[in-house]
C-alpha cells in the first residue's frame, strides 16, 4: 500500500475539498428552506412575522432535518465523517462517529417533531442550539483546515446565533 494511506479508510495525505453538494445542502437548510417555509406559512396561514415563526422553521430545518440527516449518514457511513470532516485515519474512530450519529438522530427527531407542538420548540432549540454553539466554538479554537470545516463553522455559529435570538425574543423580550 502506498505511503500516506491507512488501511480501511483510504485516506490520502491531502486536504479534503468541499463538494458543491455539501455546501448547497447547508445553504438550503440554513437559509432557503426556512425562509420559504416562513413565507409560505405567513401567506397561507396569515401567521405574523415574529420570532415564534422564525424559530419554528429554523428549528425544524436547521436543527431537526440537518441533524437527523447528518446522524443517518454518520450512523450508516461513519467513514465519510471520519475522513472528510475530522480527518481521522484509524478505524477505531468509526464506533465513536456512529454513536455521534445516534445522538444527532435523537436531537434531529426532537427538532422535527417540534414543528407539530410549539411546547417542544424551546427544548429542541436549547438542545440543538447548545450542540451547534459548542461545535462552532470548537471550530473557532481549532483553525479550520478544510472547506468542509469552514462551512461547518459558519453553519454552526449561524444556527447558534438564531437560536439565541429566538429564545431571547420568545422568553425575555415579549
Amino acid at each position: 500500500m502506498e505511503q500516506g494511506k491507512k488501511t480501511g479508510l483510504h485516506i490520502a495525505n491531502q486536504k479534503t475539498k468541499t463538494g458543491s453538494g455539501y455546501f448547497l445542502m447547508n445553504v438550503f437548510l440554513m437559509f432557503i428552506l426556512p425562509l420559504f417555509s416562513i413565507l409560505w406559512e405567513h401567506v397561507k396561514e396569515g401567521t405574523p412575522y415574529d420570532w415564534a415563526l422564525i424559530g419554528k422553521w429554523v428549528i425544524f430545518w436547521s436543527i431537526g432535518i440537518r441533524l437527523f440527516t447528518a446522524g443517518v449518514r454518520q450512523a450508516s457511513n461513519p467513514e465519510f465523517t471520519a475522513t472528510h470532516i475530522f480527518h481521522f485515519r484509524s478505524k477505531e474512530s468509526l464506533v465513536v462517529i456512529r454513536e455521534l450519529g445516534f445522538a444527532n438522530i435523537s436531537i434531529g427527531v426532537m427538532g422535527i417533531l417540534s414543528v407539530i407542538n410549539p411546547n417542544w420548540r424551546p427544548i429542541a432549540a436549547i438542545a440543538g442550539g447548545f450542540f451547534f454553539g459548542m461545535a462552532g466554538i470548537q471550530h473557532l479554537f481549532k483553525k479550520p483546515d478544510s472547506r468542509n470545516e469552514i462551512v461547518a463553522l459558519i453553519y454552526d455559529l449561524f444556527v447558534f446565533a438564531v437560536v439565541i435570538l429566538y429564545l431571547s425574543f420568545t422568553f425575555f423580550f415579549q
